[in-house]
């Protein structure tokens, strides 16, 4: 009897080692299962974020908008429609709503907290100069009696907050590649990026180019030839010179740029509202009395052939690049530009927007991405 109790107990002792043992040996695999995924899942891009603030609907919104455009000393008469006279105000009271998340709402005192002590640079043409303004009075707004140092030149400009030892910039390039005078004029080099020893000590950096690719006619366009390779050019295809110039500007971010310390945005193309068929008016030939967005989330001209070469050059780039993708918003704010209503251009602009405006819902997105 003693002995049938005795061997009892010790198939009890050997079955709790063994599940104990079973136990462990479970943990372990499950542990060891959960690191390996962990391991093997890409890692996500810099350039990633957690929601699509691309698409959505403007809607109405009295808080806005984020400024006032007369206590802002930064902008230029051409952006400054209040100013030359605009008589409505219906386009400064839209918020951007993307369909899937919240956009956050501008915090420009955290905004510069956050970049104590960085310098960041918008590079390109007027359309970035209009964005560049845009930050300005968004953050002025936010610290008003804060310290500004103000440095304007062709072709750098620079705001510092001096409290915030945060340097906001503006680099004019057009093209981003190079325009060189030689004895036969001014040549565009599809294959020159030579500004960029410049750009290189930014620790933000925001590019554009588009709007000047289209110019035509030597005062407008701002050469008299192109450089392709060997080939010298009196002209060519605009939207292949585009893809050629890009493609430079990419083989400079991937072979110069580190993006651990030098965070890449890229603009997209900002588009223009010259022909109503583009937001379902065909009888419309200008934005001039636009006052309003155009209806909807999706009668906004379609893509543009513009947006294809930036996103094929764009995933040319292993680097973490972040685009920020405007264009289809944009497309819906035929009320948004200076018109008639703009101190520096005469005729009718329909290219560049009114500050306050549209330009203040690019910053906000490009604040939500970097937090």
């Amino acid at each position: 009897m003693r002995r049938a109790i005795a061997h009892i107990i010790l198939l009890l002792v050997l079955f709790a080692s063994f599940h104990e043992a079973l136990c462990e040996s479970t943990l372990l695999s499950r542990r060891t299962h959960g690191d390996h995924r962990r391991k093997t899942t890409p890692p996500s891009k810099a350039s990633s974020i957690s929601c699509d603030f691309f698409h959505g609907n403007w809607v109405y919104d009295d808080s806005y908008p984020l400024y006032d455009s007369s206590s802002c000393p930064f902008i230029d008469p051409e952006f400054d429609c209040q100013k030359y006279g605009r008589p409505d105000k219906l386009y400064l009271k839209y918020k951007w709503q993307p369909t899937a998340c919240e956009l956050p709402r501008f915090d420009g005192k955290d905004f510069l907290t956050r970049w104590r002590g960085k310098k960041m640079m918008f590079v390109g043409d007027s359309i970035s100069y209009n964005q560049w303004q845009s930050l300005l009075c968004m953050l002025n707004s936010a610290v008003p009696d804060s310290k500004i140092s103000i440095d304007k030149k062709d072709p750098l400009s620079t705001v510092t907050f001096v409290d915030f030892l945060v340097s906001i910039m503006f680099y004019r390039s057009p093209y981003l590649v190079d325009i060189s005078t030689e004895s036969i004029g001014r040549v565009l080099d599809l294959d020159s990026i030579s500004s960029s020893s410049i750009w290189i000590n930014s620790d933000l950096l925001i590019f554009n180019t588009w709007h000047w690719w289209i110019h035509k006619g030597a005062a407008s366009q701002g050469w008299d030839y192109i450089q392709d390779g060997d080939k010298v050019l009196k002209d060519m295809d605009r939207l292949e010179a585009f893809s050629k110039g890009l493609t430079t500007w990419a083989k400079w971010v991937e072979s110069s740029v580190n993006t651990t310390a030098t965070k890449v945005f890229f603009q997209g193309i900002s588009p223009v509202h010259y022909q109503g068929q583009d937001w379902g008016e065909p009888g419309v030939k200008d934005c001039g009395k636009q006052t309003q967005p155009a209806s909807g989330s999706t009668n906004a001209g379609g893509s543009l052939p513009q947006q294809g070469v930036v996103s094929n050059v764009l995933n040319t780039i292993t680097k973490p690049v972040y685009l920020l993708d405007i264009t289809f918003l944009s497309q819906l704010r035929k009320d948004a530009h200076p018109s008639s209503f703009s101190g520096g251009h005469p005729g009718l602009d329909c290219s560049h927007w009114c500050l306050a405006g549209l330009p203040d819902t690019w910053n906000q997105i490009l604040y939500a991405s970097l937090i």
